[in-house]
C-alpha cells in the first residue's frame, strides 16, 4: 500500500487519510476520492492531499477484517459486518469464552497491521456480548499477511469458541463441629444454590454430617447413589493438608486427590478430587460461604462448561488471581441478564429494530399497489421483509396502512410485528411516527427501511448496522454510492422524539444536515440504495432486470 501526500489530479480511487474542510466542501477521513471530488478540490485550489492507495496485492481493510474474523470465530460466535477495518465478534449464547492465549499472541505477532483483542480466557459471557475485536490498522494490507494470520487463527480449529454450561446433579456435604449453628449452614446452602443457579444448574441434594472421615465417606456414597455427578464438600474446619479429614474421607471412598491449594485469593484452600473419571469433588474453602467472587467460581464454571480442570490448570490461575475485595458476584441468572443490560453499551451489540414503511398509497403507480406486485416470484413487500429479517437487526416492525389486509397477507412471518397507521394518507412522516411509537424501550437505534426498495440487500443493512457506534459518535448512518446518499438510514434513539415532530412527506433525511458531525457515510458498492420504485416505468425496468 502506498501512503502519503499525492497530487489531487492523481487521487481518484485513493482513500483520504484525514478529514478535509474547505469552505462548504467536507470530505471525511477514509472517503474514497471520486472524479467529482477531484473537481471540487481543484475548485478550492487544493493541490495535494494525504491519502492511501492500495496496490495489486493488497486487500482493503474491511475485506481483511472479515477474513480474519471468519477464521477465528468458532462455535456459538458471530461477527458483525466490518466497518473502518474493524469487526466485532460476539457470543450467540451463554457460556465461557475459551481460547489459547499463546495462539492469540502468535496471531498478533504476524504483522503490526493486523490486531485481535479479546476478553480474558474463561470469561463468563452472555448472549450479544462482545468478546473480541479484529482491527486492521492501515487502509489495506497485503493478502499474504492476511493469509498467514488466518492460518494461525483457524488451525487446527477456530481460535475462539463458547463452552456452554451442561447442568448436572450436584450434591452438597456440610460437616459439623460443636458450636456451629444451623443458621450458618442454612445460609451456606442458600449461597451455594444461587452460585449454581447463575450457571444454569441446581443443587439436587444436601447431607450434613460430623467432621470425620467415616461420616464424609458415607455421605459421599449416599449422594453418588442418588445420581449426583458433582460433589461439593464444605468443612467445619478448613483443609490444611492432603491427609486432613476431608481428603481422607474422599480417599476412603476410592476417590483420588488431584490438587490442594490454588493461586487465587480468596480461594487458596480449595481441594480438587474425583470419585470417578466423570465425578469431580470440590473441597470448598471457607470463602465459598460468601457471595463474593472467589476461586471456587472459576473452578465450578469450567467444570459445568465441560472443560478439563486439573492441577496444572489450577496452578496457572495466578495471573489475575488476586481478586480479594471484588464486588458481590451475580448470584442468579436474572441478575446476570440485568447486569448485561446495564453494562456499558460498548461491550454489547446495540439493539436495533428495523422499521419497514409499507403504508403508502402508491399514488404515482396508478391503480396498482406496487408493494403487492410480483418481483422475483414473490410480492415486493414479501421480498423486502425477507431480506430485512435475514440481517443482523434484532427485530422487525412493519407499518401498514393502504390495503392493510392484503399487505398483512403478504407478510406472514411470525417474527415481524405489523402495526397500523390510520393516518397513512397524510404522508410518510405519519408512518415514521407510528413505527417509533411501537418500538421497545430497550432499543438503541432504528433502521428506517422503505418497502419499495427490493434491491437493497441484507449485506447493505448489515454494513449500516456495523457502522453504528454511539461511543464513536456515529449516531446516524447513511449509505452512499459514488457520492450520492440513499436508503435505508440508521438513527440512534436520542433522535426519536425529534423525528416525531416531522410532518407531511418528510423523512429522516432532514436530520443529515442538522447533525452533520454525527453522520457516518457508509460507502456501498451497489446503486440499489438510490432507487425506490415509484412509477410503472421503474417497476417494469426492475422486473425486466430481475425476473
Amino acid at each position: 500500500m502506498k501512503f502519503g501526500r499525492i497530487p489531487v489530479a492523481d487521487a481518484e480511487g485513493s482513500l483520504l487519510a484525514h478529514t478535509l474542510k474547505l469552505d462548504n466542501l467536507r470530505l471525511k477521513k477514509g472517503h474514497r476520492i471520486t472524479e467529482k471530488d477531484i473537481a471540487a478540490l481543484q475548485e478550492h485550489d487544493c493541490k495535494t492531499i494525504v491519502a492511501a492507495q492500495l496496490e495489486a496485492n493488497d486487500i482493503n481493510e474491511n475485506q481483511a477484517a472479515t477474513r480474519v474474523a471468519a477464521a477465528i470465530g468458532g462455535q456459538y460466535i458471530s461477527a458483525q459486518a466490518a466497518f473502518t477495518g474493524r469487526t466485532n465478534l460476539y457470543a450467540d449464547t451463554r457460556g465461557l469464552l475459551v481460547y489459547d492465549r499463546t495462539r492469540l499472541d502468535q496471531l498478533n505477532m504476524v504483522d503490526e497491521a493486523v490486531t485481535v483483542a479479546a476478553l480474558s480466557p474463561f470469561t463468563l459471557v452472555e448472549p450479544r456480548q462482545f468478546i473480541a475485536t479484529v482491527k486492521i490498522i492501515p487502509y489495506g494490507v497485503a493478502s499474504t499477511t492476511v493469509g498467514r494470520t488466518a492460518n494461525i487463527a483457524e488451525s487446527p480449529e477456530p481460535l475462539f469458541r463458547i463452552a456452554t454450561f451442561k447442568p448436572v446433579d450436584v450434591g452438597l456435604i456440610q460437616t459439623r463441629l460443636p458450636g456451629i449453628r444451623d443458621s450458618v449452614l442454612n445460609k451456606t446452602r442458600l449461597t451455594l444454590e444461587t452460585r449454581l443457579e447463575r450457571l444454569d444448574c441446581q443443587l439436587t441434594i444436601e447431607r450434613r454430617c460430623n467432621h470425620d472421615e467415616i461420616a464424609i465417606a458415607e455421605a459421599l456414597k449416599e449422594l453418588q447413589s442418588q445420581g449426583c455427578k458433582l460433589f461439593l464438600i464444605i468443612g467445619a474446619s478448613a483443609t490444611a493438608d492432603r491427609r486432613d479429614v476431608i481428603p481422607s474421607g474422599i480417599e476412603s471412598m476410592g476417590g483420588q486427590i488431584l490438587h490442594l491449594g490454588m493461586p487465587v485469593e480468596p480461594g487458596n484452600l480449595l481441594l480438587l478430587a474425583q470419585l470417578d473419571a466423570d465425578c469431580p469433588v470440590i473441597g470448598l474453602p471457607g470463602c465459598a460461604r460468601s457471595p463474593a467472587l472467589n476461586g471456587v467460581d472459576w473452578v465450578i464454571e469450567r467444570l459445568l462448561a465441560g472443560l478439563n480442570v486439573s492441577g496444572k490448570e489450577i496452578m496457572c490461575m495466578g495471573a489475575g488471581g488476586f481478586i480479594k475485595g471484588s464486588t458481590k458476584i451475580l448470584t442468579t441468572r436474572a441478575h446476570a441478564i440485568e447486569a448485561v443490560a446495564e453494562h456499558d453499551e460498548a461491550s454489547h451489540t446495540p439493539k436495533i429494530t428495523a422499521i419497514i414503511l409499507a403504508a403508502g398509497m402508491s399514488r404515482r403507480m396508478g391503480k396498482v399497489n406496487k408493494l403487492l406486485e410480483p418481483v422475483n416470484n414473490e410480492m415486493m413487500v414479501t421480498k423486502v421483509t425477507r431480506q430485512v429479517l435475514a440481517s443482523q437487526v434484532d427485530s422487525v416492525l412493519l407499518v401498514a396502512g393502504h390495503e392493510e389486509d392484503k399487505v398483512r397477507s403478504a407478510v406472514r412471518d411470525k417474527n415481524i410485528k405489523i402495526v397500523t397507521n390510520p393516518d397513512f394518507a397524510k404522508g410518510l412522516s405519519t408512518s415514521l411516527h407510528c413505527g417509533l411509537t411501537y418500538l421497545a424501550d430497550d432499543v438503541d437505534a432504528a433502521i428506517i427501511c422503505l418497502a419499495d426498495m427490493p434491491s437493497v440487500s441484507t449485506s447493505v443493512i448489515d454494513q449500516l448496522i456495523a457502522a453504528f457506534s454511539p461511543e464513536e459518535n456515529r449516531l446516524i448512518c447513511v449509505p452512499v454510492y459514488q457520492g450520492q446518499r440513499g436508503n435505508p438510514v440508521v438513527l440512534a434513539k436520542r433522535f426519536f422524539s425529534e423525528m416525531n415532530e416531522l410532518s407531511g412527506d418528510k423523512g429522516a433525511r432532514e436530520f443529515l444536515q442538522k447533525y452533520v458531525d454525527l453522520v457516518c457515510e457508509v460507502e456501498i458498492e451497489d446503486p440499489s440504495i438510490l432507487h425506490d420504485i415509484d412509477e410503472p416505468e421503474s417497476l417494469l425496468k426492475y422486473k425486466a432486470a430481475n425476473n
